[in-house]
């Protein structure tokens, strides 16, 4: 395991022990309206860096390439509202045209 998927474990356990404390601490009492909104862009921020980190990196390196255009198709089928599977095959098929294309 490289260092940066260390560090997003960590990272994901801490989030997961902060929340966890705040039941502790908090107990039977409601949360801030501000803070539970917070609370709840956790996933999706860890999700966003496991992405960004499979897809723009090579090893210690930053790297654009097919993968990167890949990802680019998967956003558009899913700005335009297809179904999941298809946004997975569209940029899984991409990045893979294009790796036998090069």
């Amino acid at each position: 395991m490289n260092m940066s998927w260390a560090l997003v474990i960590w990272l994901s356990i801490g989030a997961y022990a902060f929340k966890m404390l705040g039941f502790v601490v908090v107990g039977g009492r409601k949360l801030p309206v501000a803070i539970s909104r917070c609370l709840v862009l956790i996933p999706a921020a860890l999700l966003a860096a496991l992405v960004f980190n499979g897809t723009f990196t090579n090893g210690q390196e930053i790297a654009i390439d097919e993968r990167a255009i890949g990802l680019g198709v998967a956003i558009v089928a899913a700005w335009r509202k297809l179904p999941l599977i298809v946004v997975v095959v569209l940029g899984a098929a991409t990045t893979a045209a294009l790796r036998v294309a090069s």
